[in-house]
């Protein structure tokens, strides 16, 4: 049984991967900027967190978004659906929680295979 981490620190990992799946941290953008422009942030670190474990978004088998206000829940689904491109959409989740400070917006977590 083989995992393999990235990007570990003492208390998370960005990424492990194990019997063929590829499990996200929780991915956040940049603190005080809008929703739209923290899902775009957050997209683009999984996207490159996927293919650093040899996958891509068209094998996104999970994704749970955690939005601090449901409000901005059509933002984020605006760039969402861009990202997806209309294929490959994903078992998903979306729900309001107080994130880790009141400036981020949107936290998305990501499960995928790997092809």
């Amino acid at each position: 049984m083989t995992i393999e981490r990235l990007h570990s620190g003492p208390r998370m990992s960005q990424a492990v991967i194990h019997n063929g799946l590829v499990y996200l941290a929780g991915q956040i953008g940049a603190p005080g900027e809008d929703t739209a422009a923290q899902t775009r942030a957050v997209l683009d670190k999984i996207d490159a967190l996927l293919a650093e474990a040899g996958t891509d978004k068209s094998h996104v088998l999970t994704a749970t978004i955690w939005l601090a206000d449901m409000s901005d829940f059509g933002a984020m689904n605006e760039i969402w659906d861009q990202w997806l491109g209309g294929a490959n959409a994903p078992a998903r989740a979306t729900g309001e929680v107080k994130l880790a400070t009141p400036d981020y917006r949107v936290e998305i977590i990501i499960t995928a295979a790997l092809p």
